[in-house]
């Protein structure tokens, strides 16, 4: 072989990857983006919310420190997204926060964040409630810290009209932003109802926070604006659209599932286009599977929305 193929061979073959990688040359000179070949290697990786099993919680079936093992021997999933709800008063508790980490680490098993939730309303239009908010989520921040997480999901809550709502959540959101960054965690907030379920007027809030560690957690179904009861949605938000808008600025991504038909798929939410939008935007982090249906147990509905995931995660490899 002479010298030029070898030299040519070596530098678009990419060893032990199994893909190949061409760089095609436009007709003013300048390079095209690498192509590559089908891979079954999926461009996220997969994570395990905790409120999947939040019925098992509630009814003391689980304990909080049983989530890791839960999470790799039953699921073989191996990140793990936390909700504070179900470890409210352990915040400042280092002894137990030791035992949840080596749980963790003893499994192999990662932290990748914990959920707040009832610290108080960010975007609440009355500075005195909105600053005991900021300073109520001072102590979560710490303890992602201590566990190893890349961020809190926070809520981007308020009373009041959009704008005024909008204008509270930037303060809170800013000064909570600035805070977690001196700990190098991130402040990433889901769209969970209210104004927040609309996907323009969060990734709005979001640009005038203007700060690198405020991102979004967008949630394939979180997108009712108004309810009546739990059951009746009164106004949504386009999904595919709200998690476009939304995906901008995603530090994480929760894959939220309820019921499936025969063949697998989730019958409100289209994953293949949902994960298109995700991989459009260049997301490679943790999507969370977050099964919140009724009709199937906590568990079949978790494996059937990460075999749903890894199904179309491999088609889009």
């Amino acid at each position: 072989m002479n010298r030029s193929r070898r030299n040519f061979l070596s530098q678009t073959i990419l060893g032990g990857t199994g893909m190949y990688m061409g760089m095609s040359i436009l007709p003013n000179g300048a390079k095209a983006r690498p192509h590559f070949l089908p891979t079954d290697e999926m461009f996220f990786k997969i994570s395990l919310a905790q409120w999947s099993l939040h019925k098992a919680f509630f009814a003391k079936k689980l304990d909080n420190l049983d989530f890791a093992a839960t999470a790799k021997n039953e699921f073989g999933i191996e990140a793990l997204e936390y909700v504070n709800q179900f470890f409210k008063d352990k915040a400042e508790d280092k002894a137990y926060l030791d035992e949840m980490n080596m749980r963790a680490a003893d499994l192999g098993v990662t932290n990748v964040l914990i959920m707040i939730d009832g610290e108080g309303q960010l975007g609440s239009t009355k500075e005195d409630k909105r600053t005991e908010a900021v300073e109520n989520h001072y102590k979560w921040v710490e303890a992602a810290k201590y566990m190893g997480c890349h961020s809190i999901r926070v809520n981007a809550a308020g009373k009041g009209t959009a704008e005024e709502v909008a204008a509270a959540a930037v303060d809170g959101l800013g000064r909570l932003s600035e805070f977690a960054a001196t700990y190098e965690i991130g402040v990433i907030v889901e769209n969970h109802g209210g104004y927040s379920s609309d996907g323009e007027w969060l990734s709005g809030v979001l640009a005038e926070v203007n700060n690198p560690n405020c991102g979004s957690l967008p949630d394939f179904g979180n997108f009712c604006i108004k309810r009546k009861g739990w059951e009746n949605c009164l106004e949504s938000y386009d999904r595919y659209i709200g998690t476009e808008q939304l995906m901008p600025f995603a530090k994480g991504v929760s894959a939220k599932s309820n019921d499936f038909d025969e063949e697998g798929n989730e019958i409100h939410t289209d994953f293949r286009k949902m994960l298109q939008i995700v991989k459009d935007a260049g997301y490679t982090g943790y999507i969370g599977v977050e099964y919140e249906g009724r009709e199937l147990d906590e568990y079949t509905g978790i494996r059937k929305t990460k075999e749903l995931l890894e199904k179309v995660g491999k088609e889009l490899a």
